[in-house]
């Protein structure tokens, strides 16, 4: 199966960053063995780190929105009966249930570091019907930060991209503890914000 997977995204690489996008858009196809091999396309010279980057995180965001939709129009009946056919398995259904009935819809951003459920996620998401902008901009920023790393590691290591695997799971750990460190304080901020805001304004009302 990777050895089909690996020919195709070859031929897709004929398409440049175009194809880089739409290998992603499959949900079958794992990034965790496009980007690296991406990066390493970037160490031969083929391509353009930056633009690798930005190609693999646009795709790494459409890919999640077709199970996004799955979820939301077909539901679980749909995905416990035709599941198989996108290789989505009902212990699975059950994990990403359970994580979004936890966590709520950071998960659609806190689950791409999480590799038993970065890809199974999207599901409970849109049978959620969260807001599918919303959606798409909690993955994307996400998707960033994992697609460079997956890249980068691709490009350092080279001829030896096959290893990035066993290097990058060190690191979205810590990643993931960054990134919710600052969103925690921007929303304490914007809250913080709102009620010195509020005060004011209520200040000003009572002087009046």
């Amino acid at each position: 199966m990777e050895q089909l997977i690996l020919e195709f995204v070859q031929f897709l690489k004929g398409l440049s960053y175009l194809g880089i996008v739409i290998a992603l858009s499959f949900e079958f196809v794992p990034a965790e063995l496009v980007l690296p091999l991406a990066g390493y396309w970037v160490y031969e010279g083929d391509m353009n780190l930056w633009l690798v980057v930005l190609a693999g995180t646009v795709g790494g965001t459409f890919g999640p929105l077709t199970l996004y939709f799955l979820g939301r129009w077909g539901g679980r009946p749909f995905l416990e009966k035709y599941g198989k056919y996108f290789f989505i398995k009902e212990k699975q259904l059950d994990a990403a249930d359970h994580f979004f009935q936890r966590h709520g819809a950071i998960v659609a951003f806190s689950a791409r570091f999480l590799p038993g459920l970065r890809t199974i996620i999207s599901i409970p998401c849109g049978m959620a019907k969260m807001n599918p902008w919303t959606f798409s901009i909690y993955t994307f920023v996400a998707m960033f930060p994992i697609t460079f790393l997956y890249v980068y590691l691709g490009y350092k290591l080279g001829p030896r991209w096959e290893d990035v695997g066993h290097l990058a799971d060190q690191y979205t750990l810590p990643i993931l503890a960054g990134m919710v460190l600052f969103i925690i304080s921007y929303v304490l901020l914007k809250k913080r914000k709102k009620t010195f805001s509020y005060s004011i304004k209520e200040f000003t009302m009572k002087k009046r």
